[in-house]
């Protein structure tokens, strides 16, 4: 089995890894390097550290189409694609004999697009799973190999719920691609009810309005924007993360007012409080909340709109 690579965040690894071994592997395209962190310097992709250690070969063109060249000498069998960053033109998708496979993180035709596991939690879904599909020109439209539930646990964050389709992925991936490539399991078409877009997240979207926002909501944003970009609120006329949070019993503050509470911290949402755990405020590292309120001296901190 000759087989390429598509993937760029830590979350393709683990398909990676099990592509690697059971094919060879003939390329890994993944995004260019780009500045993270405080200082700025440009950082490889966690798949290319992950290729470079396996001892594969990486490039990283600005787009895939501009590696067609390369792609159509290799003469792949088949593509794996796991959160590459892009659509990929019809040209590219042509080359490999058995077309690209994309392990998704989401039920298709549920949360197409590029941010599925953020809204699965958003919308407060009970169900997610993992659809291996074949890559057509759409956007996650193309017919499906096959699919793997799993219940998404009460608390699960985005990022833990990401690592663990991440690895409920990569498994499928090992146990379906022999199958699919000996046409032994059929694609079949994505039904045209049910499908929902997952738009890419946006900073502004992740900001929480306590006064306007019920509790649940609040919590739904806390767990669905971490790891990033950070469920965060403005107290005092300074924004603060918000990190961990849970459902608290009995009364509290106000619409809108964090205020220390029985030894909790407590903030009131539009219908009933939440308990704050951990909370990040601007220019700060994340802190447990209790020490951001002794921070305080115990001040109650009250909502307070964003500037533009």
């Amino acid at each position: 089995m000759r087989a390429v690579f598509y993937g760029t965040p830590a979350e393709a690894v683990p398909s990676l890894e099990t592509l690697a071994g059971m094919a060879e592997v003939l390329l890994v395209t993944t995004r260019p390097d780009r500045p993270r962190g405080r200082s700025g310097r440009p950082q490889p992709p966690p798949v290319k550290e992950a290729a470079l250690r396996l001892g594969l070969p990486v490039s990283q063109p600005e787009r895939a189409v501009h590696d067609l060249g390369r792609l159509r000498s290799l003469a792949p069998d088949v593509a794996v694609v796991v959160a590459y960053g892009q659509l990929l033109p019809g040209e590219v998708l042509a080359v490999p004999a058995a077309g690209f496979l994309n392990v998704h993180f989401s039920l298709l035709p549920r949360w197409r697009g590029a941010s599925p596991v953020v809204r699965t939690l958003l919308a407060g879904d009970l169900l997610s799973g993992v659809t291996l599909m074949v890559l057509d020109e759409g956007m996650d439209t193309g017919p499906v190999v096959a699919m793997d539930p799993t219940p998404v646990r009460p608390d699960e964050t985005a990022g833990e719920l990401t690592a663990r389709l991440a690895d409920l992925g990569a498994a499928m991936l090992g146990r379906h691609l022999p199958a699919y490539l000996a046409g032994d399991l059929a694609p079949r078409p994505q039904p045209p009810e049910g499908a929902t877009a997952a738009a890419r997240v946006r900073v502004e979207e992740a900001f929480v309005d306590p006064t306007r926002h019920p509790a649940e909501m609040v919590l739904r944003a806390v767990r669905a924007f971490d790891p990033k970009p950070g469920a965060w609120t403005e107290l005092d006329g300074a924004r603060v993360k918000l990190w961990r949070a849970r459902p608290a019993s009995g009364p509290g503050p106000g619409p809108g007012v964090a205020a220390p509470a029985g030894g909790m911290v407590l903030l009131g949402a539009a219908d009933e409080p939440v308990e704050l755990l951990e909370v990040q405020p601007a220019g700060r590292d994340r802190m447990e909340a209790a020490a951001w309120m002794r921070g305080r001296r115990d001040r109650p901190a009250r909502f307070t709109r964003p500037v533009g």
